[in-house]
């Protein structure tokens, strides 16, 4: 069966055509995306701004356009931080919706946080046992953990890459004085969870997943993406501690020039690695596993999980 999954995501709005069915890993055979980075399209009362509908707008309508000309059979589309928080994101979607005809489900936070679990305990298996999963979006951090397919916890916190960027760090490079109050509000928000997550136990595998961790990861030294899926890639407490402090401290023009990471995020990767660096530490992880697989690939499979009788 042929699947197509549009993700409208804080940063990058994402069609990806798969080919799937029950008991197999999807198989993508067709992605078209772009880099519509929503959350900086929030304008100061909170509402997307009529230049980020439009251009939604136009990307949902070639995105069915291109489906069909990939002969998808199954449709479905989602919406995470940037248009849950937006004033009006309810109004867009609905307008969007009639306009285009496609049903647009927003996603809450803890559903990000539970389909990443399940994308990341499908692709590491059950010999991973307790699993801590972390994703760094553009507008939200989801934490989840669990030792079965439906986690114990699943948290999100507005702490995501672009949202904390558009807030907090104003200057290029950020002043040392904006890096200290973000790090301290970063922690504070973390520090409050990390008693609700453990008390379910301490985790045997930490997973990372999302653009942010796979940037840092590879700035750190991991294998690049050109490899492919199946290399084993990672990142360690103490790389990211080190790369946390040097980030904040060059533009996001050095940034850009760094390897793995996109001119359109480098400008909020400083504050990605803020996060990515409490998180590691308040938890206590000495290492992170990168998972090729986030939401999106939890998005299908679940979708998959729930249409009985579906054959190859």
């Amino acid at each position: 069966m042929r699947l197509g999954v549009l993700d409208i995501g804080s940063n990058t709005v994402h069609l990806l055509v798969v080919d799937a069915h029950r008991g197999a890993r999807p198989i993508p055979a067709s992605s078209h995306k772009e880099e519509l980075r929503l959350s900086e399209h929030l304008e100061d009362d909170n509402r997307l701004s009529a230049r980020g509908i439009a251009r939604l707008g136009e990307f949902v309508t070639e995105a069915l356009e291109i489906a069909e000309d990939k002969g998808v059979e199954d449709f479905m589309a989602f919406a995470t931080s940037a248009v849950r928080d937006a004033a009006n994101g309810v109004q867009v979607l609905a307008e969007i919706n009639a306009r285009c005809g496609v049903d647009i489900q927003v996603l809450s936070g803890r559903d990000e946080a539970r389909l990443t679990f399940l994308a990341a305990r499908r692709w590491f298996g059950w010999s991973s046992g307790r699993m801590l999963t972390l994703d760094i979006g553009g507008g939200s951090l989801e934490i989840a953990a669990g030792m079965d397919e439906e986690p114990d916890v699943a948290i999100s916190l507005p702490l995501g890459a672009g949202r904390l960027t558009r807030d907090w760090l104003t200057a290029d490079p950020p002043t040392a004085d904006e890096v200290r109050k973000l790090r301290k509000h970063v922690r504070a928000e973390i520090g409050r969870m990390v008693g609700d997550v453990v008390r379910y136990g301490e985790p045997h595998c930490a997973v990372a997943t999302s653009k942010t961790f796979k940037q840092l990861a590879r700035i750190a030294g991991a294998r690049p993406s050109n490899e492919g899926l199946y290399v084993s890639r990672s990142l360690t407490r103490g790389a990211m501690a080190e790369w946390a402090v040097k980030l904040t401290r060059m533009t996001a023009q050095e940034r850009a020039a760094l390897p793995g990471v996109s001119e359109g995020r480098a400008a909020q990767l400083a504050a990605g690695a803020i996060v990515a660096d409490a998180v590691m530490d308040l938890f206590e992880i000495r290492e992170l596993d990168l998972c090729p697989w986030a939401l999106r690939e939890g998005v299908i499979l679940r979708r998959l999980d729930l249409m009985p009788g579906l054959q190859g």
